[in-house]
């Protein structure tokens, strides 16, 4: 059963990842004029393709939110599971709550990126190197890009491009991670439990 849960959750949180991934970029393609340098993602949320971009974002939160719960069966590890079921929730918001909601639309993209970043990081216990080594610099280079998109420092990239170098990173860990599970058999995979 331990190995089943491992492989449901896996393939949640890699197909999770791969709808988000796409669902971004089938929406800015069918976005005329939109710049990946100019524009927020959540720009894609109110244009021309934001059902794509919404129900993607939302699919990939429900994806999360229920890959935390498998993990949490398989390795009674909290911390990650709450901040994973957290993650996905924050999608799901951003989802519901376009640009165009204000306030709540920058709670749940805050909480998001933030807890995206925090769970990849401590996703290393979950893992053994290099993997774990892989899942903290994504998840470091988040959190990094976090602070400097928070102070308005874009390193050239643009606003746009700077907030893909929060998005991208956590996007690829959880394909990663995903996949990193679904190739587990038991203790194998892990150093620890938790």
């Amino acid at each position: 059963m331990k190995y089943e849960n491992e492989k449901i959750a896996g393939t949640l949180l890699f197909i999770g990842g791969i709808i988000g991934v796409l669902g971004i970029i089938i929406a800015e393609a069918l976005y005329s004029g939109y710049s990946t340098a100019d524009n927020y993602i959540s720009d894609l949320g109110v244009g021309p393709s934001s059902l794509i971009f919404n129900s993607s974002v939302f699919i990939l939160g429900a994806f999360a939110v229920a890959g935390a719960y498998f993990i949490q069966r398989v390795y009674d590890f909290k911390l990650f599971s709450i901040f994973a079921a957290i993650t996905g929730i924050g999608a799901m918001g951003v989802g519901l709550f376009t640009e165009d909601a204000g306030v709540f639309h920058v709670v749940f993209s805050f909480i998001t990126f933030l807890f995206a970043g925090l769970s990849a990081i401590i996703s290393y216990k979950l893992q053994k190197p290099p993997s774990s080594y892989f899942s903290v610099i994504l998840g470091g280079v988040s959190l990094l890009a976090l602070v400097l998109f928070g102070s308005g420092t874009f390193l050239g990239l643009g606003k746009g491009g700077m907030e893909r170098m929060i998005a991208y990173p956590v996007l690829l860990w959880t394909i990663g991670f995903g996949g990193h599970l679904i190739g587990c058999s038991g203790d194998t995979c892990t150093t620890k439990k938790s």
